[in-house]
């Protein structure tokens, strides 16, 4: 199963959003990857940094649980998303 280009970027807005709305994650966030607020702004755009931003979602169950949960969506669609965006610019470590 996958999802489109459309759903994988909206996906990623609402998870940006999600994101700037949760100040514990969000410093989580801008501390890990040395992002400014000023770059979630700028980058917004970028598919490369939109799938980063939902692979970061994914390291925590919790979060992907309460962003899911936030935005009615399954709990698999993050991950989905950000293969999807990522696609062969995606790095597997295993």
């Amino acid at each position: 199963m996958s999802v489109s280009q459309d759903v994988a970027e909206t996906t990623a807005l609402k998870a940006l959003a999600w994101l700037v709305n949760n100040e514990e994650v969000c410093s989580v966030f801008l501390g890990s990857t040395g992002a400014s607020i000023d770059d979630l702004r700028v980058r917004a755009s970028e598919p490369e940094f939109l799938g980063s931003l939902l692979e970061f979602i994914t390291m925590d169950d919790a979060w992907v649980v309460d962003f899911c949960d936030t935005n009615a969506l399954a709990y698999e669609v993050p991950m989905m998303a950000a293969a999807m965006l990522l696609g062969t610019s995606r790095t597997h470590w295993t």
